[in-house]
């Protein structure tokens, strides 16, 4: 595996560091956050890493007319954007993502790491018709290991994507690592890079198992 990596030895990570950004981590790191407003605040922070992530999104010129005169002006290009869900976590980045692109198309990728390998396993696929013809959005709040992250984008690639952009609220550098030399092709968009992952592969300092905290299931 390369060595952890950075934004700048690594082009295909970008780093949203607007304020709103990291106030709202914060307050999703902090231990007492209760479950309702991790949601929410989950929810709210997707809207702005979404805008960052779909920045270069093809657009092409159509005609339309004002009220003050006809013009040419920009609209999106091609087909319509596929948003993939790696449950059960990426779904508390859907909504927000919706919101932005509310015409998406929308996929679900079903991974569990097996806590004993820390290797991914697959459970479901469902995901949009003809992937090689739309740009794909896939979300997971954390990229820990990387290994079901890659195995998503894996999947993703089978299916025809060609054009895939990954979002995740934290990172760990062994997770970008990964990535970057499984798939170097696909832009990695995030809050933060993190310090590392400890004994059990879990994010530090993180927010602790996003799932869980998102559905008070611990």
């Amino acid at each position: 595996m390369s060595e952890p990596t950075s934004p700048e030895s690594n082009p295909h990570l970008t780093l949203v560091d607007h304020p709103l950004v990291q106030h709202k981590l914060t307050l999703m790191r902090a231990k007492a956050t209760s479950t309702a407003t991790f949601r929410q605040l989950l929810r709210e922070i997707s809207l702005l890493l979404g805008y960052e992530a779909l920045r270069t999104l093809p657009l092409t010129d159509t005609v339309i007319e004002t009220p003050m005169q006809e013009m040419k002006a920009p609209v999106l290009a091609g087909k319509k954007l596929a948003v993939v869900s790696i449950l059960r976590a990426g779904n508390g980045l859907l909504d927000g993502i919706l919101e932005l692109a509310p015409s998406a198309r929308v996929g679900f990728v079903g991974l569990y790491r097996d806590e004993e390998t820390l290797k991914p396993v697959q459970y479901y696929c469902k995901v949009p018709s003809d992937l090689a013809d739309r740009p794909v959005l896939a979300l997971d709040p954390m990229l820990a290991t990387g290994n079901s992250s890659v195995a998503a984008v894996d999947l993703l690639k089978e299916k025809g994507a060609q054009d895939i952009r990954f979002l995740c609220l934290l990172a760990a550098p062994e997770g970008v690592a990964r990535m970057k030399e499984a798939h170097p092709d696909v832009k990695i968009v995030t809050a933060s890079l993190d310090e590392k992952l400890n004994e059990k592969g879990y994010i530090v300092p993180g927010l602790g198992d996003a799932g869980d905290r998102m559905f008070g299931t611990k």
